[in-house]
């Protein structure tokens, strides 16, 4: 690949890994710092060294935004654009059509002020998921975890950001009956109840060694996630998980196998994460409640 190619390619990409970077940070300005930085960076590189240069270059910016996040961190200095700018391609400041595809309603200031309470890690582990469709094993090499710590990652940051977005139950007894109602109706079958406690897009997402137990990684739909319940969580145990109500499974010593968080906002259900890995499951902050 010569000059002139190597060019065009990163030209290509310059939309997306601005809208990485400024997801990421919050700070047109920043982002495509980050950009340049990853141009520089690329020019200084044997392309002969690189298999895929799209996965090469997210990676760069990766770690470029997640370094100048942690130097954020300790300096507490830099505030997210108070009215963002969105350029295009050309530096100007002005939307070229690529870019507003890219961008679009997603990257609104709500979205980012929540983003800006999560941590580096978690942070980038569900931009880069969540919303660019990044591979965990990917996003690992970034953070320097396993695919696994890193799915965890990306789910705490999700249960904190639909939390913050959807604004859920602050009162811990009405969580609780909610979570009360669904297991019984799960234990009971009762298909028609389960469908009235589950937002109609409701998102349920499931780490590697809970898929292997049955089920699928990512189930969306009330009516799906209804179906996978019913008639199921006979040994489920209403709990507190990293201070949302859920419920695990447990083994005879009480230790947790399954941990289920469960997000509520206006009495409904609209997000379940299920936790199988070991490793994992003793990450969390788990409370047995009674019921």
């Amino acid at each position: 690949m010569d000059a002139d190619e190597l060019a065009r390619r990163f030209e290509g990409n310059r939309p997306r890994l601005r809208a990485v970077a400024y997801r990421m940070l919050g700070s047109s300005a920043e982002a495509d710092d980050a950009v340049q930085e990853a141009w520089l960076r690329l020019s200084r590189t044997d392309p002969t060294t690189i298999d895929n240069l799209d996965a090469w270059l997210t990676t760069v910016v990766g770690r470029v935004c997640l370094d100048l996040l942690r130097s954020r961190g300790s300096r507490r200095e830099e505030p997210l654009d108070a009215h963002p700018a969105r350029p295009s391609a050309g530096g100007t400041g002005e939307l070229n059509p690529e870019d507003a595809a890219l961008l679009a309603d997603s990257v609104g200031l709500a979205l980012l002020v929540v983003l800006e309470t999560l941590a580096p890690a978690e942070r980038l582990a569900f931009v880069l998921h969540d919303l660019f469709a990044v591979s965990f094993d990917e996003i690992a090499v970034i953070v320097g975890r396993s695919p696994a710590a890193t799915r965890q990652l990306a789910s705490r940051a999700r249960r904190r950001v639909q939390a913050d977005a959807a604004t859920p139950e602050a009162d811990l007894s009405r969580q609780r009956e909610v979570v009360a109602a669904f297991l019984a109706a799960a234990r009971g079958g009762e298909f028609a109840e389960l469908l009235t406690l589950l937002d109609p897009d409701v998102v349920m997402r499931a780490d590697q060694a809970a898929v292997h137990m049955g089920g699928s990684s990512e189930s969306r739909g009330s009516a799906v996630v209804a179906r996978f319940f019913a008639g199921r969580a006979s040994g489920a145990r209403p709990a507190l998980i990293d201070g949302v109500v859920g419920a695990v499974v447990t083994s005879a010593n009480d230790q947790v196998r399954i941990a289920i968080s469960l997000t509520v906002v206006a009495g409904q259900i609209i997000g379940i994460d299920v936790v199988a890995d070991p490793d994992q499951l003793r990450d969390l902050d788990v409370t047995l409640l009674d019921g």
